[in-house]
């Protein structure tokens, strides 16, 4: 029997390409929006921070701007990548301040939780296309 865990993948069915190693974001802090059951936030949006997101995220209680150095949080400033708890994006979605997706790092996890039609209108790879 082969015990080897499976590759996580993303929104495509494809291996999850990772977000961001600077800052060095995932719920394992490997890069990837990988998940699982102790992952209670379920964070598995790569998303680009925006200022009106940040302010957005600090508005309802977290505060990912600010630095906490015993965490080794170097805090969160736009144009960084970050793997959000897929209802916090959907939060912020609906109050029209959701930042744009990486979808080839979106944890495939997140369909559960949101229709990829409403992930798709924030692929940051058509922000210049529409």
């Amino acid at each position: 029997m082969n015990t080897k865990a499976l590759p996580a993948r993303n929104v495509y069915g494809e291996p999850l390409v990772p977000c961001s190693f600077d800052p060095l974001t995932g719920f394992f802090r490997d890069g990837c929006c990988k998940t699982n059951d102790e992952d209670i936030g379920t964070h598995v949006v790569c998303a680009v921070m925006t200022e009106d997101f940040l302010v957005f995220s600090s508005s309802r209680g977290n505060d990912l701007s600010t630095p906490v150095p015993e965490w080794g949080f170097p805090g969160l400033k736009p144009g960084d990548q970050w793997c959000l708890c897929a209802l916090r994006w959907m939060e912020a979605c609906v109050a029209d301040a959701a930042p744009l997706v990486v979808l080839e790092s979106c944890n495939y996890h997140v369909l559960d939780l949101i229709d990829i039609d409403v992930l798709k209108r924030f692929d940051y790879r058509k922000r210049d296309t529409d």
